[in-house]
């Protein structure tokens, strides 16, 4: 068999961007790239997303209408920022008392809704809204 080609690794396992878990990899992409914060590796669970160069830590949260999977009607687009414990990358430590890690959160919203157009690598087929976690208050 040789060498694998990592191309097609990545076109075999992570073409779906429809599916959740890789569509919010694209989003946390699309953010770092309109940030300028693709100088560090992204790093799998860590208390946030993205740290631009000037320090911002930032949270991207993705939904969308259209799933992988056969529909009856288009999901509901819900965020979750609610305080939680926090795992830490660098130091491999969990925070003690649940919290917001991120200053800001950036909620990414593929918003097409006819499956034979979907396209999640179009940026016009999302919208995306932003919020700073000091002004964040769920009991408004």
């Amino acid at each position: 068999m040789g060498r694998i080609q990592p191309e097609e690794f990545w076109r075999w396992a992570y073409s779906d961007f429809l599916s959740n878990a890789l569509r919010g990899v694209l989003a946390e992409y699309i953010v770092a790239k309109a940030v300028n914060a693709t100088g560090r590796t992204r790093k799998e669970w860590d208390a946030y997303d993205l740290i631009t160069p000037d320090r911002l830590r930032i949270e991207v949260k993705s939904s969308a209408y259209l799933q992988t999977w056969s529909q009856k009607q288009p999901s509901k687009i819900i965020f979750d920022i609610s305080k939680k414990r926090a795992w830490y990358a660098e130091t491999n430590t969990m925070s003690k008392h649940p919290q917001r890690t991120a200053d800001v959160y950036v909620f990414c919203v593929f918003a097409e809704d006819r499956k034979k157009l979907a396209d999640p690598l179009d940026l016009k087929q999302w919208f995306f809204l932003v919020s700073s976690a000091e002004f964040y208050r769920p009991d408004i």
